[in-house]
């Protein structure tokens, strides 16, 4: 398993690259708008160190965030997503979004903190269960 990134929305981009690049010394690596979703990722990482990435999500209709929704999840790219997710199930772990498509997968932590699982490469087959579990939650 590898550590991707953590999540955090924000409301205002121009205030939180302030915050983010000039007062902790973050670089943008890279950012990608997306029209129909009406939101955009900036992905940044202390120089030297992109393995360790801050994802800054702005939904663009968002006005502001209160009580804790800001925090968005942690994220890992595992070897095998449905494995992953069949040990979570073990644990009695809820999986908030399933890997239908063999790709993604959000489970919860004991806390209620987002877990983001991404497949290590490309895409798996999809496979039951997982294809046509539905979601059990918000992710």
């Amino acid at each position: 398993m590898k550590y991707l990134h953590t999540m955090v929305r924000v409301s205002d981009v121009s205030a939180s690259l302030r915050f983010f690049c000039d007062g902790l010394g973050l670089k943008e690596l890279r950012r990608t708008d997306h029209e129909a979703g009406r939101f955009t990722l900036i992905f940044l990482a202390a120089p030297g160190d992109e393995s360790a990435q801050v994802e800054l999500t702005h939904n663009w209709d968002e006005s502001g965030y209160t009580g804790g929704r800001n925090f968005g999840h942690l994220a890992y790219a595992v070897p095998n997503i449905y494995e992953a997710c069949e040990r979570f199930q073990k644990l009695g772990v809820t999986i908030n979004r399933p890997p239908r498509d063999g790709r993604m997968a959000f489970v919860r932590s004991p806390d209620g903190i987002s877990i983001e699982l991404l497949q290590d490469g490309p895409a798996l087959a999809p496979a039951e269960p997982w294809a046509s579990m539905p979601n059990t939650g918000s992710w």
